[in-house]
């Protein structure tokens, strides 16, 4: 009997943990047939389908075409639409022209607006945009429509920005929140995101104040599948990461919610981010979110969604959303210290708590965690030493991420049963001191330096509860600590693989160290068992199991390409040219032209050029000169003013380009600005970094670029110019890359790149 109730028991844990993840989002069935008022995900691909065809970032011919399709798309909705067009200075002094599509429903009232919003350009160069962020355009199209659909006259306005130049530093929102007069018209904004291709779509609150408004709004709305806590957007603020949201939020103070999803990671900002790969019940979730949201703000009262409060929230299968105030934080804290307290002492009263017992409990919990964190943290390296062509995948998050997460979550399980088994002779009681110790000591800093993480607090008080069982009963029902445990799975199960997910291999410390803490919260269930020993090798077997299925999946094919990357450069200056790539193992289509000549990068030899993970040159090699010409330097002013010398300088392509970079040497800059919008004292060039501004060319536009420096200064000022057209110029022969690899993403790649510097020396005008 006891054996049954063991079996049955670890059934049922093993069913929550698939819960955990089955309640997350919906199952995508064919909905096309759909009634017209209704999201149908199938209505919302055909949108994908048509905007993911080719690459279209700014300044690349698709970019117009699928600027084009959602004008028309609008427009047979019977919206008017209009489009913004400027030059905008976005994130990290980055100059491009964006161009918004706008469109507005007017409402019956005259309160604040609700603005829906999500971007159309693809990263440059080879991101088709099919999840980023075509899902996002795709799902407002569709929930507009079906809104339109019923009939109903919303009460507040209903702004539609489909934004541009959002990949290069939200300039296109930067734009509209900066010069279009219906920014002082919104109230809230829903933006919809991805960075990935599948998974669930996380939902997070971003306001500069408090967020019980907002979360109270949002609980209303009752959306079907709320993947949201309080803990994602504390660590989303601790990422360097920006939507085009954060632009509403800093410059207007403009509160919203992000929509975005993670998984499949390796495919953001990648050739393979294409409409076949977008999972299907991904998209059916940004729906879910958006119709019930779209139908309850339309209504509701805009102008008064701030708040000073700040709530702890989570959701959990078949509760939703559970919520509490701060407030709440320290008093939750303190009931679980004192029911500690009085549960020891009711232990020991009764006999039941030993103290040598108790002393022992805290070694397995110890070697656990040292294990696990150890194997956890030393695991990616490991990989990529095993597996150098790891090392080109710049998310850190290979396509058998998953397999590797799976495998070394068994590994710990492993470890903690057959840890636990060399001390079953402790009873339980005893045991579980240590963890429930630890875990209030977790959340006593937690309280105090992540507060939006303080519902871990919550699995706290099932382990105190069924603490007190076992304490209470010699033979508990393993039914009932199950049952207990239940809010440490539902919890936990979804965190272990979305850090790992969210954050690369490089985090899979995170998913060994969550499931060696949430194994502790189940050891009221797993303490009773007689077969942890038989455990700890299913799971070792299985582990290993794992680990071979990542390995024969290590390679590379079609549909798990290889990043790789080749530009070919000239130095105008030396009257030179390389060869050039980031990549760490070469493949034979780019090492046909660095080939046995081939040498390690040297810093100072070439271009600094910007990238997400400042990525450096890895191999270089002499190339052949070839008639490609720089861009024109002109200078239109040279002026001492008092102590201040003056500089306007005009850069025009000789050649189709997309990108172009200044760098400035050691030279202090008193105020600069170009194309006439002057970059604040924060952006200028430092100590830290020479780069200048970044600007992404659209119709081969001239940068008009405007300096005051001291009179007393040399100036040096580097141009890199590039074009993205490397495989297609007439003056290579550069073949296609094979099926089994892709273009590197985040680097300045496929690109033909040249270098020219002018110099400003002292007294010289």
């Amino acid at each position: 009997m006891k054996k049954l109730a063991s079996v049955l028991s670890l059934l049922l844990v093993l069913l929550a943990i698939y819960w955990s993840f089955r309640a997350s989002m919906p199952v995508y069935k064919s909905d096309a047939a759909l009634s017209d008022t209704l999201f149908s995900t199938d209505r919302a691909l055909t949108h994908v389908k048509a905007l993911s065809q080719k690459p279209h970032g700014v300044g690349f011919p698709a970019h117009e075409k699928v600027r084009k399709y959602l004008i028309d798309e609008l427009k047979k909705m019977g919206l008017k639409t209009s489009t913004q067009e400027g030059y905008s200075l976005g994130k990290g002094t980055n100059l491009s022209k964006a161009k918004n599509i706008l469109a507005r429903i007017e409402g019956t009232g005259n309160g604040k607006a609700l603005l829906l919003l999500s971007h159309y350009d693809s990263s440059p160069h080879s991101s088709l945009g099919a999840s980023d962020a075509g899902s996002g355009v795709a799902t407002i199209l569709e929930s507009v429509r079906a809104f339109l659909s019923t009939g109903k006259q919303p009460k507040n306005d209903i702004i539609i920005l489909i934004s541009d130049a959002e990949e290069l530093g939200l300039n296109g929102a930067q734009l509209f929140v900066d010069k279009h007069p219906w920014a002082k018209d919104v109230g809230l904004v829903l933006n919809f995101e991805a960075r990935g291709s599948g998974g669930p779509s996380y939902a997070f609150i971003e306001t500069n104040r408090g967020n019980q408004n907002l979360l109270l709004e949002f609980i209303e709305a009752h959306p079907e599948y709320p993947m949201a806590n309080s803990l994602y957007y504390s660590i989303y603020k601790m990422l360097p990461n920006d939507t085009d949201l954060t632009v509403f939020r800093e410059n207007r103070d403009i509160d919203g919610f992000n929509f975005a999803f993670i998984d499949d990671h390796y495919d953001y900002h990648t050739a393979q981010d294409a409409y076949e790969r977008l999972d299907k019940n991904t998209l059916a979730h940004q729906g879910s979110y958006l119709m019930p949201l779209l139908h309850h703000f339309v209504n509701a009262d805009l102008n008064h969604l701030k708040s000073l409060n700040d709530f702890v929230y989570f959701n959990m299968p078949f509760f939703g959303m559970v919520s509490y105030p701060f407030e709440w934080i320290w008093p939750m804290f303190g009931l679980a210290v004192i029911s500690f307290i009085v549960l020891i002492i009711y232990g020991f009263r009764r006999q039941t708590l030993k103290v040598r017992g108790i002393l022992g409990g805290f070694l397995p919990l110890l070697i656990t965690l040292a294990i696990n964190g150890i194997v956890g943290f030393y695991t990616w390296p490991m990989l990529k030493s095993m597996y150098p062509g790891y090392q080109d995948i710049l998310h850190g998050f290979t396509y058998n991420g998953h397999t590797y997460i799976a495998a070394f979550v068994l590994f710990a399980v492993s470890v903690c049963f057959g840890t636990y088994y060399n001390f079953r002779r402790i009873a339980v009681a005893d045991l579980l001191v240590a963890p429930l110790l630890l875990w209030i000591v977790l959340c006593g800093l937690l309280a105090v330096y992540l507060e939006g993480a303080s519902f871990f607090i919550v699995p706290v008080f099932g382990l105190l509860a069924a603490w007190y069982v076992a304490m209470d009963q010699k033979r508990p029902s393993l039914f009932l600590m199950v049952f207990l445990a239940l809010p440490a799975i539902w919890l936990y199960s979804p965190l272990i693989v979305g850090f790992t997910v969210g954050l690369g291999l490089k985090m899979l410390v995170a998913s060994t160290l969550l499931t060696t803490l949430t194994f502790f919260l189940l050891l009221p269930v797993f303490g009773f068992y007689r077969n942890k020993k038989s455990l700890a090798y299913i799971g070792l077997v299985l582990f290993f199991g794992y680990f071979v299925s990542a390995h024969f999946n290590s390679g590379f094919d079609a549909d798990t390409a290889k990043p790789s990357s080749l530009v070919y450069i000239i130095n105008e200056d030396a009257n030179s040219a390389q060869w050039a790539t980031y990549d760490q193992v070469l493949i034979d289509w780019n090492n046909a032209f660095l080939g046995k000549e081939k040498q390690s990068a040297e810093t100072g030899s070439l271009p600094i050029l910007s990238s997400k993970y400042n990525l450096g040159f890895s191999y270089v090699a002499d190339a052949e000169m070839k008639g490609i010409k720089g861009p024109s330097l002109e200078k239109k002013r040279d002026t001492i003013i008092g102590e201040e010398r003056l500089l306007e300088i005009r850069i025009v392509p000789q050649r189709n380009v997309n990108r172009l970079e200044i760098f400035t040497n050691n030279s202090p800059i008193i105020s600069a600005s170009v194309n006439g919008l002057p970059l604040s004292s924060y952006d200028l060039p430092n100590k830290n970094t020479h780069r200048l501004v970044t600007h992404y060319i659209s119709d081969n536009d001239a940068t008009e670029l405007r300096l005051t420096i001291p009179k007393t200064e040399r100036l040096v000022l580097t141009f890199n110019e590039a074009s993205n057209d490397l495989l297609q110029h007439p003056f290579f022969e550069v073949p296609q890359r094979p099926a089994n690899s892709i273009p590197m993403p985040f680097v300045l790649n496929d690109a033909i790149i040249t270098v020219k510097t002018l110099v400003f020396d002292i007294g010289e005008e």
